[in-house]
């Protein structure tokens, strides 16, 4: 391969992107095995983890098919409606609103508690209207599912009483 022709490497948010979206896709993939199985997962620049009760075979052969999937075009893998993302979003809206309904109540705690059913609803309010804000960040800000030129590397497992985790590891 010339130098022309080769692609950098990708930059560290970039990596963390890729990786997560291949995180996304891995869970979507188990879970399109096993729906009941819980999993969570995070990422970092070397590839993600995986913690939860699955064997390493199953682990490394749904990275592999979402890995396949990514590279397909099957973007939608990589926004997952678990991811913390989503939770983030729909907290800092209701948060917000929760503030706003507060201004201006003054220092007294009956004022508070008056104030209460005010900021409930603008809460609720917030919390329905920020529910696609969520898998928009992930699609646009968190994850990348243009993985390029990504590899697995390898998957390790480790395990702690009570405990099971991979590390899936990947290349670029």
């Amino acid at each position: 391969m010339t130098e022309l022709t080769k692609q950098p490497k990708p930059g560290l948010v970039a990596r963390i992107r890729r990786n997560h979206a291949l995180e996304h896709a891995t869970l979507q993939v188990l879970a399109m095995k096993n729906p009941n199985r819980i999993l969570a997962g995070h990422s970092d620049i070397k590839g993600f983890w995986i913690v939860g009760d699955v064997s390493t075979d199953e682990l490394a052969d749904a990275a592999i098919e979402a890995l396949a999937r990514l590279r397909k075009g099957e973007r939608g893998l990589a926004v997952h409606p678990n991811c913390g993302t989503n939770f983030v979003a729909s907290g800092a809206a209701a948060g917000f609103a929760a503030w706003l309904g507060m201004l201006g109540v003054g220092d007294g705690a009956r004022k508070k508690i008056d104030r209460l059913p005010v900021v409930i609803l603008l809460s609720t309010i917030a919390l329905i209207f920020s529910q696609p804000l969520g898998p928009w960040l992930q699609a646009n800000y968190t994850t990348d599912a243009r993985i390029g030129t990504m590899k697995i590397v390898e998957v390790i497992r480790s395990v702690r009483p009570g405990l099971t985790k991979h590390q899936v590891r990947t290349h670029f």
